[in-house]
């Protein structure tokens, strides 16, 4: 068979061929890619019997040429790429293509999702790949696969070449250590049961075996918390050390309280910047949330001494929490400052499908909308608690704004030339292109 995996892009629209800069500029593309690559694609490249051909499209920087012929087109959608993915998936549709939706979004919305598509994969789809494969070769494709186990990630074979199919892909090149998450963050979706919330990791081995396969400098670990398992960080690390890489990767801020040894190992392994979900300055609001593992005071003095080992720190805030007040936003502003944060992410609290504030907020009737293209961290889908709508907009912009300031930029970026060489570049490439985001949010 001949199969076409797509990962879509939320801001384009039409099935027309456009320019691949003209669905959004290129501050954009390059922040989408940088924030989120996107390896379920090349995953089920991997797990495909070599007897069929795939084709991978990244819809952020290619143009799909639906006159060409294929048996079958999965789609991996997120909410905030749903309508970009069911527009394509209706066109094939069309053409009398067979597709396949899967992804959190399709998960937890299946019924949905089955509107636009002939099967709809539910949960992990590694299991559930081959056995779709064979249903369809035999013409007796179900109209929904669902998980019901954890996958063991031992089995999941490393991605190596199959990344040469895509066109362009995504910089820096991304790499999965470990899956799910046991906080339970009330808004995220990557956390909360029934799909991907528990821990698991991946064969060590297996792991470096696809980092020393990629052939940039720089890569990014795409688990929602590499530090779960210290000790498994900490022998991934020591495996690292000798590689001559330099990565990225998301954490919590607690592990970096007190284990000087992780720090100084992932220092030695490469680590140049760690982003952290820091969400608010107010411990109410991230106790509201169920973030356990957080503790506002701790922040300054953590942050400071990552930067002690050499490393970066990107911090997340979120601004909408059923806790926040007009007073939030500045106080928020002069908090990212005081703390000497490299850079900073002002987001918009945004109720995905299958979290318990999107049920908490569907019963209160606070939804504003169910446009999904616009469940993308920058604009409010629903009724905050103590402010308008409206407010919340306008003042995420203000912050983000006043915080990408020339001035404010210049700090950040001659504070950073103490961290180290990369932790600069990082710095200065990031906060550069952030403003322009900032500017036009």
């Amino acid at each position: 068979m001949k199969i076409l995996l797509i990962c879509p892009e939320s801001r384009k629209k039409g099935l027309g061929n456009e320019s691949i800069f003209t669905s959004m500029p290129v501050y954009k593309l390059l922040l989408n890619s940088f924030f989120k690559p996107n390896l379920t694609a090349l995953t089920l490249a991997v797990l495909t019997p070599k007897e069929h051909v795939v084709h991978i499209i990244d819809d952020t920087v290619e143009i799909i040429n639906f006159d060409e012929k294929y048996d079958l087109v999965g789609i991996t959608i997120m909410t905030t790429t749903a309508n970009r993915g069911y527009e394509l998936a209706d066109e094939f549709r069309r053409r009398n293509t067979s597709v396949v939706i899967g992804g959190w979004h399709a998960s937890v919305l299946p019924e949905e999702a089955k509107q636009h598509a002939d099967s709809v994969v539910i949960g992990e789809a590694e299991n559930l790949w081959p056995e779709l494969l064979k249903d369809f070769s035999k013409a007796k494709l179900k109209p929904f696969y669902k998980q019901t186990e954890k996958v063991d990630l031992g089995l999941v074979p490393p991605i190596t070449n199959i990344r040469k199919s895509i066109k362009y892909g995504s910089f820096p090149d991304g790499i999965e250590a470990t899956r799910g998450c046991s906080i339970g963050c009330k808004f995220c979706c990557t956390t909360n049961k029934p799909l991907y919330q528990e821990f698991r990791t991946r064969p060590i081995n297996n792991i470096i075996e696809e980092i020393n396969y990629l052939p940039s400098k720089f890569f990014v670990f795409i688990d929602s918390s590499l530090m779960f398992n210290p000790s498994f960080s900490k022998q991934l690390f020591r495996e690292l050390k000798n590689f001559n890489k330099k990565f990225y990767m998301l954490g919590n801020i607690h592990d970096f309280e007190k284990d000087d040894e992780l720090l100084k190992l992932a220092a030695d392994a490469g680590l140049m910047q760690i982003n952290l979900g820091l969400e608010s300055p107010d411990q109410i609001a991230i106790d509201s949330i169920s973030k356990k593992t957080n503790n506002v005071k701790s922040y300054a003095s953590t942050i400071k001494k990552i930067h002690d080992y050499g490393i970066g720190v990107l911090g997340y805030f979120m601004f909408g929490f059923d806790t926040d007040t007009l007073e939030t936003f500045d106080k928020t502003l002069n908090f990212a400052n005081n703390i000497k944060l490299d850079l900073t992410n002002f987001m918009v609290l945004t109720p995905y499908p299958g979290t318990p504030v999107y049920s908490q907020f569907e019963k209160e009737d606070r939804i504003i909308t169910k446009d999904w293209s616009k469940y993308d961290l920058d604009n409010v889908v629903f009724k905050p608690k103590n402010m308008t709508p409206e407010i919340l907009q306008s003042e995420t912009k203000r912050i983000a704004k006043e915080y990408y300031s020339s001035v404010n930029i210049m700090k950040r970026i001659l504070r950073s030339t103490k961290i180290g060489f990369y932790p600069f570049l990082s710095t200065t490439a990031l906060n550069l292109i952030t403003s322009r985001w900032a500017r036009n949010f």
